[in-house]
């Protein structure tokens, strides 16, 4: 019956460091989403006023 224990607690930690795990990939995942569209942003910038120059002239 010990065992049968030992057996369930170690089934029950180990969800928690996957889930741990999932978070920070998420984590991670929704941080570089951020950096790709701040980024699209300052190109779109740069974009937008290369135009406004090559109009200039």
């Amino acid at each position: 019956m010990a065992k049968f224990q030992q057996v369930l607690d170690s089934l029950g930690t180990q969800p928690k460091s996957s889930s741990s795990n999932n978070k920070k990939r998420k984590w991670r995942e929704i941080e570089q989403l951020k950096e790709k569209f701040q980024l699209e942003k300052d190109l779109k910038a740069f974009d937008d006023s290369l135009e406004y120059m090559l109009e200039e002239f």
